[in-house]
């Protein structure tokens, strides 16, 4: 964004000086600051552009009408975070859960893992308080990977009442994963 933006000033706040970035001139993308229509674009955060000034540069304003104007940022929505489970939070998160439960084995080096990543957690915030979703790192908890066989990555398993019930293996669509959870709810 600093590229697109001529200047970016941000409020102070207590005990931190204030910043300002500006882009290299030349660049074609500093064109794109002049524009009123550009928006840039962003994952899971509402910018509203509210004013340029004639400089073409943009201020940032809290939403409480303190010093600035320019972005202001929200959340679109709560945020379900799916939590990871280790070999030593294995037994009391999965094996003895009152609800059905979701296992993504996954490995940061893994693409297809960061691929179903948003899946899942579209899953976990769609099944809250029917599903327990977690996400199992197999290079930090290998012993949980080797007890159920993990032997390709991204693998889904759904565990009912301790048991190991359905294994989806790759990167799957939702729909495949949701029609797999269904049938244990």
């Amino acid at each position: 964004m600093a590229g697109v933006l001529e200047t970016l000033t941000v409020p102070r706040a207590s005990g931190f000086p204030a910043v300002s970035l500006t882009p290299i001139a030349s660049s074609p993308v500093c064109q794109l600051s002049l524009r009123r229509n550009f928006v840039p674009e962003s994952r899971g955060l509402k910018l509203n552009i509210r004013s340029f000034r004639s400089s073409g540069s943009l201020r940032l304003r809290s939403k409480s009408g303190r010093r600035g104007g320019g972005i202001v940022c929200e959340a679109q929505e709560t945020a379900v975070q799916v939590l990871p489970v280790t070999d030593n939070t294995w037994q009391s998160l999965v094996l003895e859960s009152k609800l059905p439960v979701l296992v993504e084995f996954w490995a940061p080096w893994c693409g297809p893992c960061r691929m179903i990543h948003p899946v899942i957690d579209e899953l976990a915030k769609e099944y809250t308080g029917k599903l327990s979703c977690y996400k199992v790192n197999t290079d930090e908890s290998p012993s949980v990977a080797t007890k159920y066989g993990i032997r390709s990555i991204p693998t889904v398993m759904i565990f009912k009442e301790g048991e190991k019930k359905d294994a989806v293996i790759g990167a799957v669509p939702k729909t495949t994963l949701s029609a797999c959870i269904e049938k244990f709810l």
